[in-house]
C-alpha cells in the first residue's frame, strides 16, 4: 500500500474552506429566506412553500445524477475538480439574485433562482464529498479529514447565525438587512474557498472508466444491492431526523414551555459555540475504538442527553443549558463517522464490482440527510399540533407537556434506532485493511492508488 504522507493540517483547513460559503447559504435557505420572502417581499406562505418543495424536489434529482457524471468524469484537472469549480460559479451568481435581489421577488423568479442555487450546490457538494473519500485511503485518515470539515462547517455556521442577531440590533425586524449579511457572507467566501479547495491538494488517479455507460436499473442496483452503505444510510437518516425534529421545535420549546422567548435564538447558538469543539473529541474516540463503534457512542449518548429533557422543568432553566453544552459536544458525532465510513463501503463496492461509485454513494448518503430533514418538519410539527399546541395561542399544561415529549422523546428514539442500525458493523479496521490490500495496484479491483 502506497506510503503516501497524510495531509498536513493546513492543508485539510485549505481544503474544507468550500464548506464555508455552502453552509453560510444553507442555514438562511431553511431557516430565514422563506420568512423574509414572505413578510419583506410579499409572497404568500404557501406559494413559498410550493416553491421550496419544488426546489428540494429538483435537489434530489439532481444529487444522484451528479455523484454518477463526476465518477465518469475524465478531465487533465481530475474528475472532481472541474465539477466543483463550475457549480462554485453557478453557485455565487444564483447567490446574488437570492440574497439580493435586483428586481424584487415573484414566484417565478424565486423558482427559476432556486433551480439555479440547488444546481450549483449540487454540482459543488456532491463532488467535494467524493474527493473527500478519496483523499486518502486510510481507515482513520478518512475520520480525521471528515473532521476537519465538520469544524469548518460548525464555525460558519456559528457565524451565519451571529449575523441575524446582529441586524436585529442594527434594525431590529429588517428581513432585507438579515439577507445582506447572510448573502455578503456567502459572496465575500465564495470566490477564495473555492481556490483554496481546488489548490489544496491532488486528486488521486483517475480509476479505469467502465467499458460500457451504466443504465439505470444498474446504477439502482448498485445501491440497493450493497446492504452495508443501506445501513449506513438508515443510520444517518435517523441522526438527521433527530436533529431535525430538535431544530424544529426549539424556539417552541424555549419560547413557551420553558417560558423564556430571550433565550429562544441564543440557545441555538450556545449549542453551535460548544458543538465547535465536538469533532476533535470524537476524531480521538474514532482512533481508539474504530468509527461504527464511536458512531454507536455517540448516538447513545444523545438518547441519555434527549431523554434527560424529561426532567426539564420552567424552573430548572440552569439544566436546561447543561443538556444544551452536552448536545453541543455530542453534536454530529454520528454523522461524522457516517460520513467517513461512506468511502470505505465505496471501497468494498470497488472491490466486489470493479466499479468505482464513490460519488454515487456520496451523493445518495446526502440525499438521505436532505429528506430525513424535510420528513423532520413533517412529523415534528403536525405532532405537537395534534397534541393540542398552538404557537398562535395559550396553551394548556398538557399542551405543553405534549411539547415536551415530542422534543425529548422523538430525538431519543431515533437517535436509539440509528445506533442500533450500525451497531455490529462488519466494516472495521482490519477488514476495511484487507480489502485496501487488494486494491493494491495491479489486482483486480484496482481503482487508484492513495
Amino acid at each position: 500500500m502506497s506510503s503516501a504522507p497524510p495531509p498536513t493540517a493546513g492543508q485539510l483547513v485549505r481544503f474544507s474552506a468550500i464548506a464555508v460559503p455552502v453552509a453560510a447559504a444553507g442555514l438562511p435557505l431553511g431557516v430565514y429566506l422563506p420568512a423574509i420572502y414572505a413578510r419583506d417581499y410579499g409572497l404568500s406562505l404557501t406559494t413559498i412553500g410550493i416553491i421550496f418543495l419544488l426546489g428540494r424536489l429538483w435537489d434530489a434529482i439532481a444529487d444522484p445524477a451528479m455523484g454518477a457524471l463526476s465518477d465518469r468524469t475524465r478531465s487533465i484537472h481530475g474528475r472532481r475538480k472541474p465539477w466543483i469549480a463550475a457549480g462554485g460559479i453557478v453557485f455565487g451568481l444564483s447567490s446574488i439574485f437570492l440574497f439580493f435581489p435586483p428586481f424584487g421577488v415573484t414566484p417565478l423568479s424565486l423558482g427559476l433562482v432556486l433551480f439555479f442555487f440547488y444546481l450549483g450546490w449540487t454540482a459543488v457538494q456532491i463532488p467535494f464529498q467524493a474527493w473527500s473519500g478519496e483523499v486518502s485511503g486510510d481507515y482513520h485518515q478518512r475520520t480525521r479529514i471528515a473532521t476537519y470539515q465538520t469544524v469548518v462547517t460548525s464555525s460558519a455556521l456559528l457565524l451565519t447565525l451571529i449575523l441575524p442577531t446582529i441586524a436585529d440590533q442594527l434594525r431590529p425586524g429588517d428581513g432585507r438587512l438579515q439577507l445582506t449579511l447572510m448573502g455578503g457572507l456567502v459572496l465575500l467566501t465564495i470566490v477564495p474557498a473555492l481556490f483554496l479547495t481546488l489548490t489544496a491538494l491532488r486528486e488521486p488517479p483517475l480509476p479505469p472508466l467502465p467499458a460500457s455507460r451504466p443504465r439505470l436499473g444498474e446504477t439502482i442496483r448498485a445501491i440497493t444491492g450493497e446492504p452495508l452503505l443501506l445501513r449506513v444510510l438508515a443510520s444517518d437518516f435517523a441522526v438527521t431526523l433527530a436533529q431535525n425534529i430538535r431544530a424544529a421545535l426549539i424556539v417552541f420549546f424555549v419560547t413557551f414551555y420553558m417560558g423564556r422567548p430571550e433565550w429562544a435564538g441564543g440557545l441555538f447558538l450556545f449549542q453551535f459555540v460548544f458543538g465547535i469543539f465536538a469533532g476533535p473529541i470524537w476524531l480521538k474516540i474514532g482512533r481508539r475504538y474504530g468509527k461504527h463503534r464511536t458512531a454507536v457512542a455517540g448516538e447513545l449518548v444523545q438518547v441519555a442527553i434527549n431523554l434527560s429533557l424529561l426532567l426539564v422543568t420552567p424552573d430548572s432553566f440552569p439544566l436546561l443549558l447543561a443538556l444544551t453544552l452536552a448536545q453541543g459536544l455530542a453534536q454530529g458525532s454520528g454523522n461524522l463517522m457516517l460520513r467517513a465510513i461512506v468511502a470505505d463501503v465505496a471501497d468494498k463496492h470497488r472491490l466486489d464490482s470493479g466499479e468505482d461509485r464513490t460519488g454515487l454513494y456520496y451523493s445518495v448518503f446526502s440525499l438521505a440527510g436532505k429528506t430525513a430533514t424535510a420528513v423532520a418538519v413533517g412529523i415534528a410539527l403536525p405532532l405537537v399540533s395534534w397534541l393540542g399546541f398552538d404557537p398562535k395561542g395559550v396553551n394548556s399544561p398538557d399542551a405543553l407537556t405534549g411539547l415536551l415529549l415530542v422534543f425529548a422523546l422523538g430525538p431519543a428514539i431515533a437517535h436509539a434506532f440509528s445506533a442500533a442500525l450500525i451497531a455490529r458493523f462488519p466494516l472495521d479496521e482490519a477488514a476495511h485493511a484487507e480489502i485496501r490490500r487488494q486494491l493494491e495496484p495491479g489486482s483486480p479491483g484496482y481503482a487508484f492508488a492513495e
